[in-house]
């Protein structure tokens, strides 16, 4: 019986590797490079910023969202707040295992003012759907696919999930993270707002 487990959960984890990494690829097709040139692309959008594109955070809160239940939003509200943003999709193993995590420190941080949102880069139908099953403490909205574009201008260079980006009040930047959250470092650069 262990082992029938155990040769399923290897299954499910070679799928939802395999998953991640295909949608790697798709959502980074355009971006003229692959993820082993991430440091060579960070570092030249860091030092000759597009003088025709927008500051990110301002993106971030013009970006045209909806709400799982299909409601136009935004995050204009939350502007002068302090803001944890995650990116993540309903099929991304790794999104989903530290979702528990995000809600918890949401929990924790929420007296102090600080808001925690779940950005879907997924469609509509499949974020409703996991909503339905696993329960989430903070907003979640969808993005769409076009989520992908929003978190690259906001660092994500590799156009992989999950994608997590920490904005204080004044609308800087202040951390961001490629891959599962620590929720240490997140109370850390929390902590520090």
């Amino acid at each position: 019986m262990n082992t029938r487990r155990i040769l399923i959960g290897a299954v499910v984890a070679a799928i939802a590797a395999a998953s991640g990494v295909l949608a790697s690829h798709w959502l980074s097709r355009g971006s003229g490079g692959d993820a082993g040139s991430q440091d060579s692309v960070s570092e030249v959008a860091r030092a000759a910023p597009s003088p025709n594109k927008e500051d990110p955070v301002a993106q971030l809160w013009a970006t045209a969202l909806t709400s799982p239940d299909g409601k136009p939003q935004t995050l204009t509200a939350l502007k002068g707040r302090p803001i944890v943003v995650n990116f993540w999709a309903s099929w991304c193993g790794p999104c989903v295992e530290e979702m528990p995590a995000l809600s918890q420190l949401h929990h924790e941080y929420a007296g102090k003012g600080i808001q925690f949102v779940g950005l879907g880069v997924d469609s509509e139908k499949n974020v409703q759907a996991f909503l339905q099953k696993v329960k989430v403490a903070y907003p979640v909205y969808v993005t769409g696919f076009g989520g992908a574009e929003l978190a690259r201008a906001l660092g994500d260079t590799a156009a992989a999930l999950p994608f997590t980006v920490i904005i204080d009040a004044k609308g800087a930047i202040r951390s961001t993270k490629l891959g599962q959250i620590d929720p240490n470092a997140i109370k850390e650069t929390l902590d520090a707002l």
